[in-house]
């Protein structure tokens, strides 16, 4: 940076409003790159966002805790909008529960998978222990998972970004997974995504359709649930292969 900018660049991070700032300015801009790209699911505007706000905070030496300080409000937000996500789910309740069973089958089935899968594949490429366990709650909610990980002893700093690119990377790929395989049922669709890429892949596919977007709010809601019952109960019993 220039003499000039830098010292522009420190009179503005006195500011705490300047990571609320920064967030939203981010965020709009990747948003107008993800309409202007006709919604194509690789502009997907969250990746585009934490790309530009990693690329300015490496570029001007802020630290990550100093951006946090003042956008910690976005962070907040994030349990209002949770709790949102019940309005769309209502509206397909009869449905919902014409298909408990099956839903509940996919849900046990598929966060055992995330959690297991994930933590086999850093285990078998010789990850430390506190890295092992900080992907186990991958595919849950941030809040969520950050809580899981130190209550286990992972990383939750680490678990974080693990869950923001899970996230991005379902809600980028999804489409092509689905049609790779032949899955046309929203329902389908959505309660996978919902438990695979948590809230980033439930916000594409609300975007998508709105019966997807309310069995991923679901399948999202119900997965943080599970995994932070299952987790702790597996690692004792995962015990000797983690060791």
């Amino acid at each position: 940076m220039t003499p000039q900018l830098e010292t522009l660049w420190v009179y503005l991070a006195a500011s705490p409003l300047l990571g609320l700032t920064l967030t939203l300015l981010a965020y709009q801009g990747a948003s107008w790159i993800y309409r202007r790209s006709g919604n194509h699911p690789v502009a997907n505007p969250v990746l585009l966002s934490v790309s530009f706000v990693i690329i300015l905070l490496l570029l001007s030496g802020t630290s990550y805790q100093t951006y946090f300080d003042g956008a910690q409000f976005v962070h907040f937000l994030l349990g209002p909008a949770t709790v949102a996500l019940a309005i769309p789910l209502h509206a397909q309740f009869r449905k919902v529960r014409a298909l408990l069973v099956p839903l509940l089958v996919a849900l046990l089935a598929g966060s055992l998978t995330a959690i297991l899968s994930a933590m086999a594949v850093a285990r078998l490429l010789g990850a430390s222990l506190p890295t092992v366990l900080s992907l186990a709650p991958k595919s849950v909610t941030t809040p969520i998972a950050m809580g899981i990980s130190e209550t286990i002893g992972g990383i939750p700093s680490l678990t974080a970004g693990v869950v923001i690119v899970t996230g991005i990377i379902g809600a980028v790929g999804y489409r092509y997974l689905f049609q790779l395989l032949r899955v046309r049922d929203p329902a389908a669709q959505g309660f996978a995504i919902g438990l695979a890429a948590h809230g980033i892949g439930t916000a594409r596919a609300i975007q998508v359709d709105q019966q997807s977007g309310a069995f991923a709010a679901l399948a999202m809601s119900l997965n943080g649930l599970l995994t932070a019952l299952l987790v702790p109960l597996l690692i004792p019993l995962l015990g000797s292969w983690l060791a």
